[in-house]
């Protein structure tokens, strides 16, 4: 490590700890020769894989892409910036486990998919509906369809307290219209 001062190659670690959540190590230094005190920081570098679209050109995994997708998904709807954040960290831990090098563009949409429908069903159908290029209203319904037989089966996602279901036979749930003084 070169000191930042003098530029000598030769420091001493005078204290280490954790920092950052347990993810980075925090380490006090000294300099052998200026004898200055500066403190670095050391991370592990996880490399995420290369995502090969469609088109067969490859390009670098970046999480900031998949937030702003997502949350563009989830405009206006029911679910904090701490959801998407968990979700966007679960994407990434999976796409580190599998330990390849590259991963098909469709995978991570799979998994933006499985996350969103667990988020939030709206968001789920907005961005079904981007993704796989829905043409008219049948594909719509048939992903409607879809989700409704899902929430029957032991896969299904739960619907989150609040979470308005536009898959629900009455057009609001009983507590809205009492709100908006229909009974």
């Amino acid at each position: 490590m070169y000191c930042p001062f003098c530029g000598h190659t030769e420091t001493k670690v005078i204290d280490s700890r954790l920092a950052g959540e347990g993810r980075q190590i925090r380490r006090r230094r000294e300099c052998l020769e200026c004898e200055e005190r500066f403190t670095t920081f050391e991370a592990a570098e996880l490399l995420m894989p290369q995502v090969v679209k469609s088109d067969q050109t490859r390009e670098p995994f970046d999480a900031a892409k998949l937030h702003s997708g997502m949350r563009k998904a989830l405009e206006k709807r029911p679910v904090s910036t701490d959801g998407i954040d968990a979700a966007v960290n679960r994407i990434c831990h999976q796409l580190r486990g599998l330990g390849e090098r590259e991963v098909p563009s469709r995978l991570v949409g799979e998994m933006v998919m499985e996350e969103l429908r667990h988020l939030d069903e709206v968001a789920y159908v907005r961005f079904a509906s981007v993704y796989r290029s829905f043409q008219d209203i049948d594909a719509f319904h048939a992903e409607i369809d879809r989700l409704r037989s899902d929430r029957g089966s032991d896969r299904g996602p739960e619907r989150k307290e609040g979470q308005l279901s536009f898959l629900a036979e009455g057009t609001l749930p009983p507590t809205r219209l009492t709100k908006l003084g229909k009974k």
